[in-house]
């Protein structure tokens, strides 16, 4: 077989490009931001001077950044690309209709999928970063529809995780950050018996997933799960076993 190289791409392999903010945290086993997370190779690119603050803010003169970033993923090789942060989804269509490969910028692109496993008087409950700023804008940019049930809470109110992530003082203590989580996610069940899944909005969250399903007992997605769901497409593997 006669393999040929693609002009401009000097390393081969990674079929997942990851965007990232321009922070100052630790990204743990788990995190999107750490690469042993997966079972297959990723590529990250930094979108420089893009802060958490900025992306929040909706700084559009921030769109050429991350275009410029994107494609760069995409010269190298990349087969598709997602982001290191649900808010991302502010950008989604640009991005798509930009860059010629697929494009899932958001952990929230799974709340149509998840709804349709639902009744309708059941909700997915939505652990977020910020709830303050999980606005139904963010639902329109990525064509859903705001009115599917939803349950929405922060992580906001919780010192820990505040200060690795928003604050990003650049140390952070994994045992007392899954304690915060955990228990958000078990008020949020308390507070409404409707929530049958749970959707972890932040990429920082996915380390903890696993503590939260134990705590609630309920079926946990996140960002891992949906780019794991797209390397799955995109690099197919054969069966094997017997009859």
């Amino acid at each position: 077989m006669l393999l040929k190289a693609n002009k401009g791409q000097v390393s081969y392999g990674e079929s997942i490009g990851i965007l990232l903010l321009d922070t100052f945290t630790p990204f743990i086993p788990g995190d999107v931001g750490n690469a042993t997370t997966y079972s297959f190779p990723v590529r990250y690119q930094t979108v420089k001077g893009f802060t958490f603050d900025k992306l929040l803010e909706k700084d559009e003169s921030m769109l050429e950044p991350i275009l410029e970033a994107g494609q760069n993923l995409v010269n190298e090789g990349v087969k598709a690309i997602t982001s290191d942060c649900g808010y991302m989804a502010m950008y989604q269509q640009e991005i798509a209709n930009e860059l010629k490969v697929p494009v899932f910028m958001s952990s929230l692109l799974q709340i149509p999928f998840l709804s349709s496993m639902l009744r309708m008087d059941e909700k997915i409950g939505i652990i977020c970063s910020k709830a303050s700023d999980f606005e139904d804008e963010l639902l329109v940019k990525l064509g859903i529809n705001p009115n599917i049930p939803l349950a929405v809470k922060g992580m906001e109110g919780k010192e820990n995780f505040v200060n690795a992530a928003h604050e990003e003082i650049g140390t952070l203590n994994p045992e007392l950050i899954e304690k915060e989580v955990v228990e958000v996610a078990q008020e949020m069940v308390q507070e409404d018996s409707n929530v049958k899944l749970i959707l972890l909005e932040c990429s920082s969250l996915p380390p903890y997933a696993a503590s939260v399903q134990r705590a609630v007992n309920l079926p946990v997605f996140d960002f891992v799960t949906m780019i794991n769901y797209v390397q799955s497409a995109l690099v197919q593997s054969r069966f094997t076993g017997f009859m």
